[in-house]
């Protein structure tokens, strides 16, 4: 579990790290199973559609295993609490030497989930350095907010919609959150946040999950699934679906698209709620 010094470090500024999390063999583990997914895929993630990025461990049982893993679950109860589901997990990955970035943003806005405790476990599958375009973050000062974003279809991406934060904000005292592989970090949802392009000679893989206490609820008109992960779900706000028994097997890849295709409308749902919102003041 976290430290009480840690735990109050994170309520300032909004993240922590570096954080231990995978061992050698568990880091082999989720490489070798990226590469036999790749290989089914008949390209690299980066290239195939967007929705395989995304709830892997509806999909595949080496990443249901990190979004257990019990230093990760430790360290996210330490700040929501015992009862932990995942919202969602995501693939980051930046090609070497590649272009691909992430502009200024919190995850936060277009998920739709109240109120807002949830808390993104960033694990490193490959060293995540500076060069490497590794995540950066400014502290919230223990005063988080939403700001206003705009999906803008930025080019190079990591982000689907390209979203971005627009207007002005304090971005005195940016940190880099180095990670080396088998680490990982923590940040809030309302954390500003954004990464640079990869200069480095390797992919940087990194495997964002976003967990959430049971009580928290979506805003929207969609239901959500959701993966319970340590404790109990006495709320109902989500479908709880089991974990994949095989990999990639004819079930487990139509419960991915019903998944993902409820994710995608609540997601389109929430920017135009997030744009109503800003627009009314």
């Amino acid at each position: 579990m976290l430290t009480a010094e840690q735990v109050e470090r994170y309520r300032w500024d909004g993240y922590l790290f570096p954080l231990p999390a995978l061992s050698p063999d568990e880091l082999s583990a989720c490489n070798d199973g990226l590469g036999r997914f790749e290989h089914w895929l008949g390209s690299p993630l980066t290239k195939g559609d967007r929705k395989w990025r995304s709830a892997g461990y509806f999909l595949l049982p080496w990443v249901d295993a990190p979004v257990r893993h019990p230093l990760i679950l430790d360290a996210v109860e330490s700040i929501i609490g015992p009862d932990i589901l995942v919202y969602t997990s995501t693939f980051f990955i930046k090609e070497a030497h590649s272009p691909t970035f992430a502009a200024w943003h919190q995850d936060a806005t277009y998920f739709g989930l109240d109120p807002h405790q949830h808390v993104t476990a960033w694990v490193a599958l490959t060293d995540a350095t500076s060069e490497a375009g590794c995540m950066e973050v400014v502290s919230s000062r223990g005063m988080p907010r939403q700001l206003r974003h705009a999906a803008l279809g930025l080019e190079h991406s990591i982000n689907g919609g390209g979203q971005a934060i627009v207007g002005s904000f304090d971005q005195e005292g940016v940190v880099a959150m180095a990670l080396h592989a088998g680490e990982f970090s923590l940040h809030h949802t309302l954390a500003r946040h954004r990464s640079a392009p990869n200069c480095a000679a390797h992919r940087r893989i990194g495997l964002g999950i976003s967990y959430i206490p049971a009580r928290v609820r979506t805003i929207g008109s969609h239901r959500l699934p959701a993966l319970l992960v340590r404790g109990h779900d006495r709320f109902g706000h989500f479908d709880l679906l089991p974990p994949p028994p095989t990999e990639l097997g004819p079930v487990e890849i139509e419960r991915h698209e019903r998944v993902y295709r409820r994710y995608r409308l609540n997601y389109a749902e929430q920017m135009e709620l997030h744009d109503r919102r800003f627009a009314a003041g």
